[in-house]
């Protein structure tokens, strides 16, 4: 760092993402990315509106939130068009904590939450994850923090109910729960309905996952209106353009396809329940999982290990270093063809280590 960087900054440990190697014939399971891509439509879109990029985008984002808006049943003014979900989480620290208002999230669980909180210089409490790696909820309730849960959460894919969350919204009525969707469209429930009955709670979704659409930058965030506008706030005070004139063509066009999306998201819960039953079939454990991963470790195989063996033969999966889950390794569901090829390469490394 430079001698120029500030005290309040000199600590700040940043948010690791997954590696992105420039690797041919790379099966590329590491980041929770869709193995397959946007529809023609989508694509299409994005491609007429790069004649137009001499011009700003619309800082309002009206046709693009109208058309989220459509697709949740909510208004379009209960909606925010992020640069991916990650800048509506920051906006929720910077609008909803500080010293009196402390933030509190799992200590396992989706790695830019404690850097969002250092950022902003929030305080903020890890609360344990249970022995089985699930939420407890009771924990959660009245704790009179702004509370953070990704649902499903990351990396476990574990997925806590609607109604559970629901008590959770309800114990904390004068704190913001955020409910981070990432995962929601690979077998959990979203909470959208709920804020229609309470003003307290912000869902976040992208479209990194289920929508094919990780490298053009799109999340949403949804709440009551005074939420959305206090968020607006956040983001006309920091980058009112957050969305490019591309990924907003692309973005519309891809809810147009929601029938793509969702014949793309049955395919991966279905791999991703064949390869959960080829994993257990070779010693495997694993989570329960409701999200586009697996989470799984191996008696006999140490968890870098088995990632280190994997890269070798060109298949990269994500290994965490944290104590409690340094034995497990996340696996993105993938086609069915690098499921194979995963699992092939999985009982090559068994044999080898017998």
């Amino acid at each position: 760092m430079s001698r120029f960087l500030t005290e309040k900054q000199k600590d700040l440990i940043p948010y690791t993402p997954g590696e992105q190697p420039k690797v041919l014939n790379l099966i590329k399971l590491n980041t929770n990315e869709s193995p397959y891509p946007p529809a023609p439509e989508t694509v299409a879109a994005a491609e007429e509106e790069a004649k137009r990029l001499h011009l700003y985008p619309d800082p309002t984002c009206s046709a693009l939130c109208e058309a989220f808006a459509a697709r949740c049943g909510v208004d379009p003014e209960e909606v925010i068009a992020v640069n991916g979900s990650d800048e509506i989480l920051n906006f929720a620290f910077m609008a909803y904590c500080d010293d009196t208002h402390p933030a509190v999230f799992p200590d396992i669980t989706y790695g830019f939450y404690p850097v969002f909180a250092d950022l902003n210089h929030v305080p903020y409490e890890e609360i344990p994850l249970e022995d089985d790696l699930t939420v407890d909820p009771h924990k959660y309730m009245n704790v009179n923090k702004t509370i953070f849960l990704a649902n499903p959460n990351a990396p476990t894919g574990i997925a806590l109910s609607k109604d559970v969350i629901e008590e959770i919204v309800k114990s904390n009525p004068n704190n913001v729960v955020v409910i981070d969707e990432a995962y929601v469209d690979f077998g959990a429930k979203s909470c959208i309905p709920l804020i229609r009955k309470y003003d307290n709670i912000l869902v976040t979704q992208t479209f990194s996952k289920s929508r094919s659409m990780a490298g053009a930058r799109l999340g949403f965030g949804i709440g009551c209106k005074e939420l959305i506008r206090d968020l607006n706030t956040m983001r006309y005070s920091t980058n009112p353009y957050n969305i490019n004139r591309m990924t907003m063509a692309a973005g519309i066009a891809t809810l147009k396809t929601d029938s793509i999306t969702a014949k793309n998201c049955q395919a991966i819960m279905e791999t991703r329940a064949k390869t959960a039953k080829d994993l257990a079939a070779l010693g495997f454990e694993m989570t329960e999982s409701s999200a586009n991963f697996l989470f799984t470790k191996h008696p006999r195989l140490d968890g870098g290990d088995l990632y280190r063996r994997l890269k070798e033969r060109n298949i990269l999966v994500r290994h965490f270093d944290k104590d409690r889950i340094c034995q497990y390794n996340r696996i993105t569901i993938g086609t069915p063809e690098q499921m194979q090829a995963l699992t092939a390469a999985i009982k090559e490394i068994l044999e080898e280590s017998l």
